[in-house]
């Protein structure tokens, strides 16, 4: 924060509040303030133009410092430091403190003591029950300080001794507000939409008013009218014209507070009139048989006022659900335009259609004057939430960009789900993500497992098909050998020697395959920690490492024990081989070649 060295109520104080939003103007703006409306504040800001304060206003606000400056030791001895008064900012926002702690960590707010204040200030009360315009103003100095933690909220009565002609405190009332962040993002988003408004501000040409009418309703001659037999003293015709001057010239148009406050006034007035013409109707036919002439004014009077004050109760009446009509479905379109202008921003549709419950907030009233304040705080509170609501669904939308991809495939349901608290939302996100990519893992797992499954089955018929090859080959040799034996070429011994060879060049292919079979399927299981009970040979082991060589003794020293035997066949775990190979390539790294050499 920012202070300024600035004094309430000086020139450079007002042109300081000018230009910033104020804490003392903050519960106009969120539409709570027991002394300005909206609109006011908008007229305000848009034009520059401050009502004048009148003189019973300007000593309300005197007494007000001098209460507070009365008031500034009860505070201090509260806190238990010194509150200094001051002015400070913070970017756009100002506020006017009471008094603010050194450290800034506490703050103060004085009032004048009222029965609203009584209410709300009980024994166990905190700023939370006050009534809103003030927790708001307090709201917004915490938001400009940004240090305060707590805020103490005095209310005195001060009165006069009459012995002395000092000032006694009466009665003195306080409670404790801490900062609220929810009503503080209202607060900004209140600011930041009023701004919007204050720049569209558009002065409204006001209608010229019509010259009151009540004077009319006063100004009919006293109508005098005796009869006993016949009319013996009579204005009537006078009367008549005067009547009917006076009935016509009543205005029908409605379009004022004023001018409904005239009508239902003219109205009652009519309904005088009409009663009027009744009675003294029946006091002529009480003195007189035959008064046809009189009696027909009188009724023509009674029939047209009658007939008049119907018509202008109805166009009251109907005039003034117009005019509701009209101020909600014009609310309702801002806020319908406003929330089109979001989802643009947001490029997608998420915000709903909103309801702004219009016709709930002007249930009950009156004056059109208070209908189009309450409307217009409802629509700005709408757009305010409109806001956060667009707020949300961007900052959830951001978080699907991920560097793994983005995941919005992931949520159809984003306009629901996508208005949910970021944590509770990152929450759901990482479980749909988590989630899919188990189900890709499985697929892609089973996709793999397939290609493993088509390319075993291959190299097993490849295998066959060796098999195959490698026999029929030994047969072959086999058949030759006998061949050349029966034709002399071969003798006997050699013969048996040659036999010998194919067997076994025949039996060492064979087991080559199957090296190379345990092998591939010891491989396609990853090298697996974990002893399935799988078992190979040492000859198998001997083909595996070819063109190198190794004994039982050797594996025994490297730490791998054959762990079964097999007629002649030593037995050794499968799910060793990798660590085998790996003490091989240890004690080769290990050997001084050099000196081996030398020696």
């Amino acid at each position: 924060m920012e202070v300024v060295n600035l004094t309430q109520g000086t020139p450079a104080w007002h042109a300081h509040r000018a230009a910033h939003f104020n804490a003392s103007d903050a519960p106009a703006m969120m539409g709570c303030s027991s002394y300005t409306s909206r609109s006011e504040l908008i007229r305000r800001l848009a034009t520059g133009i401050v009502p004048e304060v009148d003189a019973a206003t300007q000593r309300r606000f005197d007494a007000g410092h001098q209460f507070e400056d009365l008031a500034r030791p009860d505070a201090e001895l509260i806190v238990g430091e010194e509150l200094a008064p001051l002015v400070g900012t913070n970017g756009k926002y100002s506020a006017s403190f009471d008094g603010l702690t050194l450290m800034g960590e506490t703050a103060w707010e004085h009032k004048s003591l009222n029965d609203r204040l009584r209410d709300a200030m009980t024994p166990s009360a905190t700023g939370a029950d006050l009534p809103l315009e003030y927790q708001v103003q307090m709201e917004h100095q915490a938001m400009v300080a940004e240090t305060v933690e707590r805020t103490l909220f005095l209310a005195s009565k001060w009165v006069v001794n009459r012995s002395t002609g000092e000032w006694v405190c009466e009665e003195q009332r306080s409670c404790w507000y801490t900062p609220n962040p929810d009503l503080r993002a209202k607060i900004v988003a209140g600011w930041a939409q009023l701004e919007q408004e204050v720049a569209a501000y558009q002065p409204e040409a006001e209608a010229p008013q019509p010259a009151p009418e009540s004077k009319l309703r006063d100004a009919l001659p006293v109508l005098r009218l005796d009869a006993k037999g016949e009319i013996t003293t009579s204005n009537l015709d006078e009367f008549k014209a005067g009547a009917l001057a006076r009935i016509n010239s009543i205005n029908t148009v409605l379009e004022t507070d004023q001018q409904f406050a005239e009508a239902d006034d003219d109205a009652k007035w009519l309904r005088g009139v009409s009663e009027a013409m009744k009675q003294a109707g029946k006091r002529v036919r009480a003195n007189m048989q035959s008064v046809d002439e009189a009696l027909t004014v009188l009724e023509q009077l009674d029939k047209l006022a009658t007939t008049k004050a119907l018509d202008l109760e109805k166009r009251v009446k109907s005039e003034k659900d117009a005019r509701k009509q009209t101020l909600v479905l014009q609310a309702q379109q801002d806020l319908d335009s406003h929330t089109a202008a979001l989802n643009q921003r947001l490029d997608n549709n998420w915000l709903p259609r909103l309801a702004g419950g219009f016709a709930e907030v002007i249930k009950g009233l009156k004056s059109l004057d208070s209908m189009r304040e309450k409307v217009a705080v409802a629509l700005t509170n709408a757009k305010v939430d409109a806001n956060a609501l667009a707020d949300q669904l961007r900052a959830n939308r951001k978080h699907l960009m991920q560097d793994s991809g983005d995941w919005i495939t992931l949520f159809p349901d984003f306009a629901t789900v996508g208005a949910k608290a970021s944590e509770d939302f990152q929450a759901l996100a990482a479980l749909r993500i988590g989630q899919h990519q188990a189900a890709e893992a499985k697929k892609l797992e089973a996709q793999r497992e397939r290609i493993r499954a088509e390319e075993q089955a291959k190299a097993q018929a490849d295998v066959a098909d060796e098999r195959k090859r490698i026999q029929q080959q030994s047969l072959s040799a086999q058949a030759d050998i006998g061949q050349a034996v029966q034709a002399g070429t071969l003798t006997a011994p050699l013969a048996g020697d040659l036999a010998h060879l194919a067997a076994s060049n025949a039996a060492e292919a064979v087991a080559g395959i199957d090296a190379k079979q345990l092998i591939s399927a010891v491989q396609a299981r990853s090298f697996k920690s974990a002893d399935d009970g799988t078992r190979v040979t040492l000859g198998q082991i001997k083909t595996l490492i070819a063109p190198l060589s190794i004994d039982a003794a050797g594996l025994a020293q490297l730490g791998f024990p054959h762990v079964a035997t097999e007629k002649a066949s030593k037995l050794y775990r499968a799910c060793d081989l990798p660590a085998i190979r790996d003490a091989m390539v240890k004690h080769l790294a290990t050997l001084d070649l050099e000196q081996s050499v030398t020696a």
